[in-house]
C-alpha cells in the first residue's frame, strides 16, 4: 500500500487549511442568511454532479446559510416528452406547453426530480422536503402572452409568477429543513376575470419557468443571493468568443445587454435582473457542469461565472 510522505501530507494538509481561512470571512458575513439556488441544467442529469450539488447544500446548512432550491427538469421533461411522442418546441427560451404536455410536466418535476433531489440531500441527514408551486399556495402565475420583445406570443400553458406565499417556506427554513421547490405553479385569474379581486384560482396548473420562480422566490425571502446553475461558464459580451466571459456586471449593464442574448440565456439573465431589482444585493449564474460550483462562487475570493450587481459594484 502506497504511502504519502510527512511533506507531501503536510502540504497537502496545509492546503486545505488555507481553502478553509479564504472561506471563513464569507462564511462570517453569510452565517444566517437565505440564499436561493436554481437548480438545473446538465447538474441534474450527471450522477456525479448531482451528488455534488446535493453536498454543497447540506454544506451550506451547517455552516449557518439557510439554503432553498428551486429546480427544473428539462433534460428529464424532454425524454419523458420524447418517450411518450408528444412534440415540444420552445420560443423564447420557453418551452411551449399544451395540456398534455403540461401533466406529463408535472409529473416529472414532483414525481421525479424533486424526489431524486430530496433523496441526495437526505443520505446526509433528515434536511430536505420537497414541494411544488402548489403547495401551501406557494406560487400562483398568470399566463406568458408576450416575448422578451413585447410581442404578443402564444406557449400554451406557460406562466410567469406573479404571487409567492413564503409562510411554508420561512416554517421550513425556522426549524432547519432546506425546501426543494417544483417549478409549477396554480393558473390566477386574469382581473377581469376575477370581479372580487380576491385572486381567485381558475383551476388550471401551469408550467412555470424555474429560474424566474426562483428569482421570486429569492425576492420575496429577502434572500442575500440568488445562484443559478447552467450548462456555460456564465454571460459572454460576444458569444461564442470564450474569452469574452464576464466576471461581473450592474443591472444597468445587464438591462441593456438583454436583447442581443441567446435565446437558452434570456430567461436566466431576466431571473438574475428581476432578483437584483427586487432587492437581492446580489445573483450569480454559474457553470453546473464543474463539481461545487456553487461553494466555489460563495466562499472564495475571485468567485465564478457572472455575477449581477444592482448598481455600480459590477465590473466587467
Amino acid at each position: 500500500m502506497s504511502r504519502l510522505s510527512d511533506s507531501t501530507r503536510y502540504d497537502t494538509a496545509r492546503s486545505k487549511a488555507e481553502t478553509l481561512m479564504e472561506a471563513l470571512p464569507w462564511i462570517q458575513r453569510y452565517a444566517g442568511s437565505t440564499m436561493v439556488f436554481k437548480y438545473g441544467g446538465n447538474a441534474m442529469v450527471d450522477d456525479q454532479l448531482r451528488r455534488a450539488f446535493a453536498e454543497d447544500i447540506v454544506f451550506l446548512r451547517h455552516v449557518g446559510i439557510r439554503p432553498v432550491v428551486v429546480h427544473g427538469g428539462g433534460p428529464q421533461i424532454s425524454t419523458m416528452l420524447e418517450s411518450l411522442n408528444i412534440h415540444s418546441e420552445f420560443k423564447d427560451g420557453l418551452r411551449v406547453t399544451t395540456e398534455e404536455a403540461v401533466n406529463v410536466i408535472r409529473m416529472v418535476l414532483t414525481g421525479q426530480v424533486g424526489r431524486e433531489l430530496v433523496g441526495l440531500i437526505n443520505a446526509h441527514g433528515p434536511y430536505a422536503v420537497g414541494m411544488s408551486g402548489e403547495d401551501a399556495g406557494l406560487l400562483q402565475a398568470r399566463r406568458v402572452r408576450t416575448g422578451s420583445d413585447g410581442a404578443p406570443v402564444d406557449l400554451g400553458l406557460v406562466g410567469t409568477v406573479t404571487r409567492v406565499n413564503t409562510v411554508a417556506v420561512e416554517q421550513l427554513l425556522d426549524i432547519g429543513k432546506i425546501p426543494v421547490i417544483a417549478s409549477i405553479a396554480p393558473e390566477l385569474a386574469e382581473p377581469e376575470d376575477d370581479a372580487a379581486g380576491l385572486g381567485a384560482l381558475t383551476g388550471q396548473v401551469l408550467n412555470v419557468n424555474a429560474d424566474t420562480a426562483a428569482a421570486e422566490v429569492a425576492v420575496a425571502l429577502g434572500a442575500e443571493k440568488f445562484v443559478a446553475l447552467t450548462d456555460v461558464e456564465g454571460l459572454y459580451a460576444d458569444w461564442p468568443d470564450r474569452s469574452s466571459l464576464i466576471s461581473s456586471l450592474t443591472a444597468p449593464e445587464l438591462r441593456e445587454m438583454l436583447p442581443s442574448l441567446e435565446s437558452g440565456m434570456i430567461p436566466k439573465m431576466r431571473a438574475a435582473l428581476r432578483a437584483v431589482d427586487g432587492g437581492v444585493p446580489r445573483a450569480s449564474i454559474v457553470d453546473g457542469r464543474s463539481e461545487h460550483s456553487s461553494l466555489l462562487e460563495i466562499f472564495t475570493d475571485t468567485g465564478i461565472g457572472t455575477e449581477v450587481t444592482p448598481d455600480e459594484e459590477g465590473i466587467a
